[in-house]
C-alpha cells in the first residue's frame, strides 16, 4: 500500500473477519448497502477527495511493478485514466487464454473524470485520454468450483434483472444455443484449450453462466 496516500474500503454488512482485518490495517471504512456494483463504486468516488482514485477488489493484489507505474504516471499527469493488466490465478493455475486471458481494465482515473455504469461487469466510463500502466493486477477469484457456482449464480441474477429492466427478451433458441456458442468461443476461438484442464472447466462454467442469465430472464418475463 506504499504507492498510495490512503486506502478506503466500501463495506456492505460484512459478517466475516473483513472489518476486523481492515481496522487492524487502519483502513478507512465506508459503509454502504449495495444495490449494484456500479453504485458501490460511484459511492466511493463521491466520498474520496484525492485527485486520483484506484479501484481494487477484495480478491486482487497490486504488484510492486504496478504500484511503481502508478506513481510514475500520476506525476506525469498525461492522461485522465489508465488501464491495468489483470491476470487471473484460479485453482493454482495462471490463466493466459479464454475469458480471462489478456484482460485490461480501466481502474485508475482522475476523480470526477467519469462514472461507473452497469449493474454487473460494470465499466468505468472516463472522458479524455486513456493510457496503459505497467505491471500486473493479480486476481485470485473463487478458488473452488463451489465458490465459482455461487459467484455466477449471483452475477447471473443481477445480469438478468438488468436485461429485464432494459426490455430485453429471450427465447428457447438463446437458452439452448447461447451456452454452446459461448463454450466454443472461449475454448476454441479464445484458445482456452491452451490452459489445459483448467481452461476447459472455466469455459464450461462460463457457458453455464450464459445459460443462467437467459433462463432467469425468460422466467422473469
Amino acid at each position: 500500500m506504499g504507492f498510495c496516500d490512503e486506502v478506503v474500503a466500501v463495506n456492505d454488512q460484512s459478517t466475516d473477519n473483513t472489518l476486523k482485518i481492515l481496522k487492524k490495517l487502519k483502513v478507512k471504512i465506508l459503509n454502504n448497502k449495495m444495490v449494484n456494483y456500479a453504485g458501490q463504486r460511484n459511492f466511493a468516488i463521491e466520498k474520496i477527495k484525492s485527485s486520483w482514485i484506484l479501484f481494487v477488489d477484495a480478491d486482487e493484489v497490486v504488484s510492486k511493478e504496478l504500484g511503481a507505474s502508478i506513481q510514475e504516471q500520476v506525476k506525469k499527469n498525461d492522461a485522465n485514466g489508465y488501464l491495468v493488466h489483470r491476470v487471473d490465478y484460479i485453482w493454482n493455475h495462471k490463466f493466459k487464454y479464454g475469458d480471462v486471458g489478456n484482460v485490461w481494465l480501466l481502474r485508475l482515473a482522475r476523480r470526477g473524470a467519469g462514472v461507473w455504469r452497469g449493474a454487473v461487469h460494470e465499466t468505468w466510463v472516463v472522458d479524455g485520454r486513456i493510457d496503459k500502466l505497467e505491471g500486473e493486477l493479480s486476481h485470485y477469484p473463487h478458488q473452488t468450483v463451489v465458490e465459482f457456482l455461487k459467484h455466477i449464480n449471483n452475477y447471473s441474477t443481477l445480469k438478468a434483472n438488468e436485461f429485464y429492466k432494459n426490455g430485453r427478451k429471450t427465447d428457447i433458441f438463446e437458452i439452448i444455443f447461447g451456452p454452446i456458442w459461448r463454450f466454443k468461443y472461449l475454448y476454441f476461438l479464445k484458445l482456452g484449450l491452451l490452459d489445459g484442464t483448467a481452461g476447459f472447466v472455466h469455459a464450461m462454467l462460463m457457458s453455464f453462466y450464459v445459460f443462467l442469465v437467459a433462463g432467469k430472464l425468460y422466467l422473469k418475463r
